[in-house]
């Protein structure tokens, strides 16, 4: 009995928690609800822009169920969850401070999408570094699913637009109806049809994830299983949606436009996607797999459960949490300083081009959307010895950028009303200087065809990449340097029989771009 005393005595104070092991957990809980709460309250910007796009965006509505439902299934876990002892782990302090290094990088160059994947894995990450891995282990579905939260997939939009098309177009040739494609337009005997956001599946794809993913980890256990369901939630969707896309312009051509052109399309559509759904998880409900038994959790060994974790091991865990939340909106505040401070007006003026001169009277046959108030020069183009046709130019520049006013903001219509894109890519131009990269985009509007090159220039930089162009913007307001950017376009317009004037746009850049770069290292690059 007296060995027994003395080995206890032995064991350090801080090794044993206060009052028993279940009020150490309840502690940990407490520090853990509290670490969640300061990055909820912290990152509030980012969690708000989140809840935004919800509101005004029905493929993002289901983001409102989302975390109830994550909520939900983390509190069925409450029982096992508490019967865990908390083991901090040092890889969550790490992963923390690289998901705040992350969020940082894109505050700095207004990556919305980053920054609410990084503020949504900092709780997770909270979660194993004051938990520990066997707490994220039994909440990896929960917390898992949160992602599904953020507003994400219309990256997608231009292939599932595209996918829809094809499928549509392709059945409506093996029924015999005589159709027209011209990119995502098509027209029949009876009328004109075009594939637009609404019509992309989108909103199906991500509604049915989030069901599939839901669905698969209810009823299912088995890892196989569950992938199935998942793989069948994210395919059916889309060739549904093709069959849907069908099935309404067949309804449109058979009635002569009577039926599906209007509100009914939408209305179609739902009730369609509703039945696909329906009939998908009534197939997947027939291999439903029994819940399997709960294991009792084996009793823990006092000695093993205190040298695991320490209530001081759990309180450090808890303010190192807290002191990386606070660290990174902190820099994000000093690197946003100087956005609102005023600029002198610059007046953006260029000479012409050796061997072209400028055409005064030629309205610009498309304009570029921009946001903010850059300085800006815009001009029609012809060769001096009048060979080929007129080229576009449109130069924006920044001095200073700031969220929502710079080089690459957002557009909801980046060609205008007028023209619909065709086809994009990026294609190397060889200039006299050596050969660059440009963004190519052909845009169509009836029979004329739009040539575009589009090329960026940031912090003396010239890339048509747009990643780049983030990561040295983000670069330059963390370290206090110069951030200005221009965006340089140059289009021509052609017959869509004849061939696209690459030609044309390449002399003209090779004779402007060393004129322009010139212009533009006279303007004033101050941080």
């Amino acid at each position: 009995m007296s060995v027994q005393l003395d080995q206890v005595a032995r064991l350090p104070d801080a090794a044993v928690w206060p009052h028993g092991n279940r009020h150490g957990q309840r502690q940990a809980m407490l520090l853990l609800l509290l670490a969640l709460a300061a990055v909820a309250l912290l990152y509030h910007a980012t969690f708000w822009s989140m809840v935004e796009l919800w509101s005004r965006s029905q493929t993002f509505a289901h983001g409102f169920l989302i975390v109830p439902i994550s909520c939900w299934l983390a509190w069925r876990q409450r029982a096992r969850l508490a019967a865990l002892t908390p083991r901090p782990s040092g890889p969550g302090l790490l992963l923390l401070g690289a998901l705040g290094l992350a969020w940082l990088l894109a505050d700095a160059a207004n990556v919305p999408v980053v920054e609410q994947y990084a503020a949504t894995a900092m709780l997770p990450a909270c979660v194993l570094a004051i938990l520990g891995w066997p707490a994220v282990r039994l909440l990896a579905f929960p917390l898992t699913y949160l992602f599904l939260a953020v507003p994400f997939g219309e990256v997608f939009l231009e292939q599932l637009i595209d996918f829809t098309a094809t499928f549509t177009v392709t059945a409506l040739q093996w029924t015999g109806v005589p159709v027209f494609r011209d990119g995502s337009n098509f027209s029949l005997p009876t009328g004109n049809w075009s594939v637009v956001e609404a019509c992309s599946g989108l909103r199906y794809l991500i509604a049915a994830l989030a069901l599939g993913a839901l669905f698969a980890h209810v009823n299912f256990h088995s890892t196989r299983r569950r992938v199935a369901v998942m793989a069948a939630a994210l395919l059916v969707p889309i060739l549904a949606n093709g069959v849907r896309a069908y099935l309404i312009v067949m309804l449109g051509h058979l009635s002569n436009m009577r039926l599906a052109v209007g509100v009914d399309h939408l209305i179609y559509g739902w009730l369609f996607f509703g039945l696909v759904a329906l009939l998908l998880f009534w197939l997947a409900a027939r291999w439903r797999e029994l819940p399997l038994a709960r294991a009792a959790l084996p009793p823990t060994r006092p000695g093993a459960s205190a040298a695991a974790a320490t209530p001081r091991a759990v309180v450090r865990a808890s303010i190192a949490c807290l002191l990386l939340a606070v660290l990174w909106p902190a820099l994000a505040l000093a690197s946003h300083r100087d956005d609102n401070a005023r600029l002198p007006a610059i007046v953006l003026a260029l000479p012409d081009p050796p061997a072209w001169h400028r055409l005064p009277a030629v309205p610009p046959a498309w304009q570029a959307p921009y946001a903010g108030n850059p300085a800006r020069f815009a001009a029609t183009y012809a060769r001096q010895d009048g060979d080929g046709a007129p080229v576009g130019l449109q130069l924006h520049w920044y001095a200073r950028q700031a969220r929502d006013a710079e080089l690459l903001t957002h557009q909801p219509l980046p060609y205008g009303a007028r023209w619909t894109p065709l086809a994009q890519r990026v294609r190397h131009v060889d200039l006299s200087g050596g050969s660059i990269g440009v963004r190519e985009s052909v845009l169509a509007h009836g029979g004329e065809r739009l040539l575009l090159w589009r090329v960026y220039r940031q912090g003396g930089i010239v890339t048509a990449r747009p990643a780049l162009v983030k990561l040295l913007l983000a670069q330059a307001k963390l370290l206090g340097r110069r951030q200005d950017g221009a965006d340089l376009i140059v289009f021509a317009v052609y017959d869509e029989l004849a061939p696209p004037p690459r030609a044309q746009l390449q002399a003209f850049l090779r004779a402007a771009l060393p004129v322009i770069e010139q212009r533009l290292q006279e303007l004033p690059h101050g941080p």
